[in-house]
């Protein structure tokens, strides 16, 4: 059995008989923790808080503006995709309001924004981007389905999770299976690992199994750029005391190696909710690519080989987009770093770049740019992965 499959195997020995609910990005553990902290107005958590509720899509005066179908890519339909990514920050920010002060109004507003989508949405659409919607947006939608299921005043749940199923889901699943009917290796790792998380995700709403463990299975095995051992393709080993993964797209520029290693510690974090270990996976090879990836990025020398596949040749590492600052550090860093005491040096200093970047916190959509990119990932690290 090649080395793998072996830790697939073990990755399901792990599993519950049932899915942990609230079990995503956050648990019941971690919003407990989280609200008593600020109501002690502990920092860093209640600093992570002020940057949440200064967030405009955080209030509930926000109004959905959910459509039939959301296109993204060049098309004759045009883009309206802006709509959606907007929506979800605001639902997300609202939802966690909610957990962490108790106060229905939040729930409600948050709520609103997800049943206008569940009600209206039929279809996703567009050129090929249109594959980067449905996980991006899949699985961030999931997320807050995930939280707001406990609340009992909300009875849109069933709704939502039949978008999510019926709609999310077989988009990112087509996408996996046939990669748009091109080569296998031609689309990035992002795009794998952008559905993988949406597949896995939906996995756990829906309390669907087979998902579950499609999402995990092409995480070790699968064909595409999104299987880690792709992902973050060579090793260098022990430099000043830790592993630097090479990622796939380090060639490409840095926007997207961060996006990346925003989206490994995304798919990660959600599968520690359910009881999987995935950032030891492989001797820590997450911990290997955000230290890589931190470290270029800050400004250091790293180590490159060239990355040769079907459709590039890249001698060197990119430049393009170096330094930018995405919301995906904290969850990094405080897992490595803090809960598993590992060596995550550079992965430390730049969530302490971004949180002074952001006046003492990690913040989330709308705070990283009016564009897709600046939310791409729902962020608030600060207040909820700090430990």
């Amino acid at each position: 059995m090649r080395p793998s499959l072996l830790l697939y195997a073990s990755a399901f020995s792990q599993l519950a008989s049932s899915f942990v609910h609230p079990g995503l990005l956050h648990t019941a553990a971690d919003f407990t923790l989280v609200a008593s902290k600020v109501a002690e107005q502990t920092d860093p958590w209640y600093a992570g808080y002020q940057k949440l509720i200064a967030n405009r899509h955080a209030q509930t005066s926000w109004i959905p503006r959910a459509v039939p179908v959301v296109y993204r890519g060049a098309n004759p339909n045009g883009q309206n995709y802006e709509k959606l990514y907007n929506d979800i920050a605001a639902a997300y920010a609202l939802a966690l309001r909610w957990k962490v002060t108790d106060d229905a109004q939040y729930a409600n507003a948050s709520a609103a924004i997800i049943d206008a989508w569940s009600s209206t949405l039929t279809m996703v659409h567009g050129s090929a981007d249109r594959f980067l919607a449905s996980g991006i947006y899949g699985y961030q939608i999931a997320n807050v389905v995930e939280i707001l299921r406990g609340y009992p005043a909300w009875k849109g749940f069933a709704a939502a999770k039949d978008m999510l199923v019926k709609i999310f889901y077989p988009m990112s699943h087509h996408f996996l299976t046939n990669h748009n009917d091109a080569a296998i290796d031609h689309y990035w790792a992002n795009w794998d690992l952008c559905n993988l998380n949406n597949i896995l995700a939906i996995g756990v709403v829906a309390d669907n199994e087979t998902m579950f463990k499609e999402a995990i299975d092409y995480f070790f095995n699968g064909t595409g750029n999104g299987a880690i051992t792709k992902t973050i393709w060579h090793i260098f080993p022990d430099v000043e005391g830790q592993d630097l993964g090479q990622l796939q797209e380090s060639g490409r520029d840095q926007g997207h190696s961060m996006f990346v290693v925003g989206m490994l510690g995304i798919f990660a974090q959600m599968a520690s909710s359910q009881g999987i270990d995935l950032f030891s996976c492989l001797d820590d090879r997450i911990l290997a690519g955000s230290e890589y990836a931190a470290k270029y990025n800050l400004g250091f020398d790293v180590p490159y080989i060239t990355y040769v596949n079907s459709d590039v040749r890249q001698e060197g590492i990119s430049s393009a987009g170096r330094g930018d600052m995405r919301p995906i550090w904290e969850l990094l860093y405080n897992r490595y770093g803090k809960i598993m005491g590992k060596n995550a040096k550079y992965t430390k200093l730049y969530a302490e770049k971004v949180r002074a970047a952001g006046g003492g916190a990690e913040g989330g959509g709308g705070d990283y740019g009016t564009t897709s990119g600046g939310y791409d990932q729902l962020g608030y690290g600060t207040l909820m992965y700090s430990v």
